[in-house]
């Protein structure tokens, strides 16, 4: 993705993606951090992640690529595809239950919870813009098909099922003040939601809170010089090259440390 936009990309493990976007927003939370995966390795292998990131409402956007199977590896099938359902690469239908992305971006702590359709590209851009614009963290469940190896959901199936939340008369998905139970209520709401079967799939923003505290500014309350100095900012070497800190001092911290323990 970073290759049909200009800007900078990592290549990271499979399903490891958001430990590497942590630690780079982390390290300099100056930058916007985009997250791209697929519902492989972001609902798979990579599924405590997704969790550990929505509690910790890091201020980082996750686009969870979504056609339902592992494209790269022939079609198997991945945690989103319903239980009972046969695509055509597989011999049997599918025997696992499948995983809600919004269900569990809600449950974990995300506060920015979305579902867009990549043949619906104006919608989905303004959604993407929303949740680079949201303070904390964000997920968009991207709908998309895969036309080599999943011929169950297609355009076809998508066009009769989609409808967009925004069109409700009655939905607002922000929260609009400090009030817990505003937070609840709404949260419940989109809970209910994200609940609705394949018969009727919503499209739009589900949640959004921008009153819960970002990692970023827990991090500046426990530590005063995070905000002004974080990583990326401290020199690790001399203008030479050479080590600020040397065996010889690492060593005398060392035993200092030691000895302010034992005291």
């Amino acid at each position: 993705m970073p290759k049909y936009v200009q800007v900078n990309g990592v290549y990271t493990l499979h399903g490891r993606a958001l430990p590497f976007a942590t630690g780079i927003k982390l390290a300099n939370p100056e930058l916007t951090v985009i997250v791209h995966g697929g519902d492989g390795d972001l609902l798979g292998i990579g599924a405590g992640h997704l969790v550990a990131l929505g509690r910790r409402n890091l201020n980082v956007l996750v686009l969870l690529h979504n056609n339902k199977v592992y494209g790269l590896t022939k079609g198997q099938a991945s945690p989103t595809l319903p239980r009972s359902v046969k695509t055509k690469a597989l011999l049997k239908p599918n025997i696992h239950d499948p995983v809600n992305p919004i269900a569990l971006a809600l449950a974990s702590g995300f506060t920015f919870v979305a579902r867009g359709y990549s043949f619906e590209s104006e919608h989905l851009k303004e959604l993407i813009k929303k949740g680079i614009q949201h303070k904390g963290a964000a997920l968009i469940d991207v709908l998309q098909i895969c036309v080599t190896y999943n011929d169950v959901h297609t355009t076809e199936y998508y066009e009769k099922r989609l409808y967009k939340l925004d069109d409700q008369d009655d939905w607002d998905p922000v929260v609009h003040s400090s009030s817990e139970e505003e937070a609840e209520r709404k949260l419940t709401r989109a809970w209910l939601k994200s609940r609705e079967g394949d018969d009727r799939i919503p499209l739009s923003v589900f949640y959004q809170n921008p009153y819960v505290s970002t990692l970023e500014e827990r991090l500046a309350e426990r530590i005063p010089s995070y905000t002004s100095m974080p990583l990326t900012k401290q020199r690790i070497a001399t203008p030479q090259g050479a080590p600020i800190i040397d065996n010889e001092t690492f060593k005398r911290l060392f035993r200092d440390l030691i000895v302010d323990v034992e005291k």
